[in-house]
């Protein structure tokens, strides 16, 4: 009890829905076949993350419903499989379209559906609606119930993203993503789990993919173990740039009993003093002056 098998499918798109749809669910059964209890998609697995090469009118008439039949369908095979999926999609939503997650429990059931908040506006994401929240949900697997939030890319650069998931609650981000993997963003995945005691499971597309380089990674959260001098290294997967299924356990009783008796996350925190963060009301300075208000 309370290792939890996460699959990241790195993976590379077909170019059409379909084809998309048909790996997505053959990876889907392999990562079953491997003991996965969860399986984590790329960043906008349904049109493969294809929106840089091409007019925005082309690429967001591809916007699928998150609860089409696309979407749907992974409940369903997540219900046959007994393992829950995070399926990533171009969402048609309302007058616009987002970039989008939906986690599926080993039960079939909708658990989680998150619209990335930090889309990149300095680039083809412009096009993109941003969400409006960080939900938590109570994800029951055969090892024990874990609360999960996610991330998509480029939330990664904001400390403000793991950590009200953290003050919600997370115990496991879930991150798909789609751009290369070098040692800084990296490291930003390392601090996210560290400053807040969270484990955190990101899913890259493989180098064949362009601007990608694989590189998907787990951290565990886990810094320091009882009678253990030095800090331990909490990255406990690091694939390579190739396509490929990485799974790795990620222990869920050594992270409660981690965040029991350590001194990260909301263990001091002095949210008193923090009140510039949430003054909406200030406007400079900005090192971008170009940005999007």
């Amino acid at each position: 009890m309370g290792k939890l098998s996460i699959a990241l499918l790195q993976i590379s798109p077909c170019g059409t829905l379909e084809d998309n749809w048909k790996k997505g669910m053959e990876c889907c059964r392999k990562a079953a076949e491997m003991g996965a209890d969860i399986a984590l998609f790329p960043e906008m697995w349904s049109n493969g993350y294809d929106i840089y090469s091409r007019p925005a009118e082309e690429w967001t008439a591809q916007a699928i419903p998150a609860g089409g039949e696309f979407v749907n369908s992974f409940g369903s095979l997540a219900e046959d499989l007994h393992m829950a999926i995070g399926i990533t999609l171009l969402e048609r939503y309302m007058e616009g379209v987002r970039n989008t997650l939906v986690l599926f429990d080993r039960f079939g059931e909708r658990q989680l559906t998150y619209a990335k908040i930090h889309t990149c506006d300095f680039g083809a994401e412009r096009a993109l609606l941003p969400g409006e929240d960080f939900p938590v949900t109570t994800l029951d697997t055969a090892c024990g119930k874990v609360k999960i939030g996610a991330m998509i890319c480029y939330d990664r650069e904001f400390p403000e993203s793991a950590r009200i998931l953290m003050l919600k609650g997370a115990e496991l981000i879930l991150v798909p993503n789609a751009c290369p993997m070098e040692l800084n963003r990296l490291s930003q995945l390392r601090a996210r789990a560290f400053e807040n005691m969270v484990a955190i499971a990101t899913c890259n597309y493989p180098s064949c993919v362009p601007d990608c380089n694989g590189g998907s990674s787990i951290f565990d959260g886990v810094a320091y173990l009882p009678g253990q001098e030095a800090s331990r290294d909490c990255c406990i997967l690091q694939a390579g740039e190739e396509e490929g299924i990485f799974l790795a356990q990620l222990d869920l009783e050594l992270l409660w009993e981690y965040r029991k008796r350590e001194v990260h996350g909301n263990a001091y925190r002095r949210p008193l003093k923090y009140g510039l963060l949430l003054d909406t009301q200030i406007r400079e300075p900005f090192l971008r002056k170009d940005r999007r208000e």
